[in-house]
């Protein structure tokens, strides 16, 4: 059993890989890239982030936050307060491309 789950992981890993190439390699990456920080910038998203990371500095103080300790704290906020309306859009762009390829 282990090994069928193993397979699966090896076989998604490739797809995986298979799919980054294509966006890559057709430049819809970046165009993907563009869209998801025009709307995460458009709908306070990005400017929300900001106050939260000035809030974790000022908690903490300057002096002992690092760049590391502060990505850690606010790379899962930021995941998770995504709009749903913009995770929905970018997933309809991901499938429309790979739909035309």
């Amino acid at each position: 059993m282990a090994t069928n789950q193993e397979e699966r992981k090896q076989r998604d890993e490739q797809i995986r890989e298979t799919i980054m190439a294509k966006l890559v390699e057709t430049g819809e990456k970046d165009r993907l890239k563009e869209m998801l920080r025009e709307r995460l910038v458009a709908c306070g998203w990005r400017d929300e982030l900001k106050e939260f990371c000035k809030e974790v500095i000022r908690r903490r103080g300057l002096e002992k936050v690092t760049v590391d300790d502060l990505v850690g704290e606010i790379t899962p906020r930021g995941r998770s307060t995504i709009p749903e309306e913009v995770k929905a859009e970018l997933l309809k762009r991901i499938r429309t491309f790979l739909q035309s390829t």
